[in-house]
């Protein structure tokens, strides 16, 4: 499996599918967190897939990979009080997620954007 399948695998199992044991098959033990909210360790992972309400959904979308980084774009609905688009960026080391970085930002409807582009599709809305 590829760096970037892994990615998307390990995400769409985690946040799609809302599986916690996705964390056994694809991060690795020592996961170094970057995010200033989620302290390191696998185990903050968990606690968020098992705190998802009903309504939350991750939606994955563009991935870019070049050697160990995999960078992939991702909407979230329902996780925090307006949807988000976000950047997660992560280092996979032997098969296995062991770093990650975030970029977020609050989602704005196309129709609200000065070039009329949407944040997440590469659509005019």
């Amino acid at each position: 499996m590829t760096n970037r399948e892994t990615v998307l695998n390990a995400m769409t199992d985690l946040f799609v599918n809302r599986d916690p044991t996705a964390v056994d098959r694809y991060w690795g033990d020592h996961y170094i967190q970057h995010n200033p909210g989620v302290p390191d360790g696998t185990a903050p992972l968990r606690e968020i897939v098992e705190s998802l309400g009903p309504d939350f959904r991750y939606e994955p979308g563009m991935i870019a990979a070049d050697g160990e980084i995999v960078m992939i774009h991702g909407r979230y609905t329902n996780w925090m009080p307006k949807p988000v688009v976000a950047v997660d960026i992560f280092r996979v080391r032997d098969g296995r997620i062991v770093e990650h970085w975030d970029v977020i930002q609050e989602e704005v409807p196309s129709s609200e954007t000065k070039s009329g582009r949407s944040m997440f599709t590469g659509e005019l809305a």
